[in-house]
């Protein structure tokens, strides 16, 4: 898909019948911002959804759905899906599928994101807002489609959000529907798309992988550790994407917590040979 983008005309890609909700979504967050102004509870209140969604970004649709680097049960998985699902970057079942064909050809012929190949504005935005992400079939995830939770999840991929709203409205009426959901899920959206915008850009391998992933601390805070993407392109079926102590990784922190309360188990980790051997010297850092 992704050599296909550039044949593609930046209208079709960018404004299309699909990207309507898309942009209004940015727009009502512009003018929600007008209308209230500025708030520092309502700042708050964005930022407490962005990262409460970012964990379900990270931990479900990544670490989970897209790499299986956990066990959990088949509640707390449809849970996983249903929270990831609210950050309105459609089904389970189609993020992990457009993932793993990344992993595939990372940064190759076929990536369905690489900045590397297809620059910045398709890696960041164009490759979800094109029709060509509509492409491709559910053939690699199995192991996830056998479940029919996850099939109607994925169907009616726009409702765990809708719901959030309306929770939201109900709740805390236009500040909270503006603030935690509108400003916080285009935040939400623009912090996640860093990891395949940013981090085969600008960042220090420390691992020679295959393709140009690269680790970001930066990127790491704002997307709860998904900023070490080097570390995890070099061995991406680890939950901890922060092999060293130093390295900010509050995605797994949050996962061995939950593994203490017996709610996910099996939490994987990098060997310890795989961590320190294969490391490049820092000479070879870029």
């Amino acid at each position: 898909m992704a050599r296909r983008a550039r044949r593609e005309s930046w209208r079709a890609t960018y404004l299309n019948s699909g990207t309507l909700g898309f942009w209004m979504v940015h727009a009502a967050a512009v003018a929600g911002l007008i209308w209230l102004g500025p708030s520092w509870s309502g700042l708050g209140l964005a930022i407490a959804f962005y990262f409460a969604r970012m964990f379900f970004v990270t931990a479900g649709y990544h670490r989970y759905f897209a790499h299986r680097t956990f066990k959990t049960s088949r509640v707390f998985q449809a849970f996983l899906a249903f929270g990831a699902q609210t950050s309105l970057q459609r089904g389970v079942l189609w993020w992990a599928a457009k993932h793993r064909e990344h992993h595939r050809s990372s940064d190759r012929d076929g990536d369905v994101h690489s900045p590397v190949i297809d620059g910045f504005w398709w890696a960041h935005v164009g490759w979800s807002t094109s029709r060509l992400s509509n492409g491709g079939t559910y053939a690699g995830i199995a192991d996830l489609v056998r479940f029919r939770e996850l099939r109607v999840l994925d169907r009616f991929k726009h409702w765990p959000a809708v719901l959030l709203a309306v929770v939201l409205v109900a709740v805390g009426g236009w500040h909270a529907l503006v603030w935690g959901f509108f400003i916080s899920t285009v935040l939400l959206w623009h912090g996640t798309f860093t990891i395949n915008s940013l981090s085969h850009v600008i960042g220090r391998r420390r691992y020679a992988t295959k393709d140009a992933s690269r680790n970001n601390w930066v990127l790491a805070v704002i997307t709860m550790g998904e900023g070490w993407h080097n570390n995890h392109h070099h061995y991406m079926s680890s939950a901890n994407q922060g092999f060293r102590w130093y390295e900010l990784d509050v995605s797994y922190y949050l996962l061995v917590a939950l593994s203490k309360l017996g709610v996910v188990w099996d939490v994987r980790r990098a060997p310890a040979q795989v961590v320190a051997a294969i490391a490049q010297p820092a000479a070879a850092h870029r």
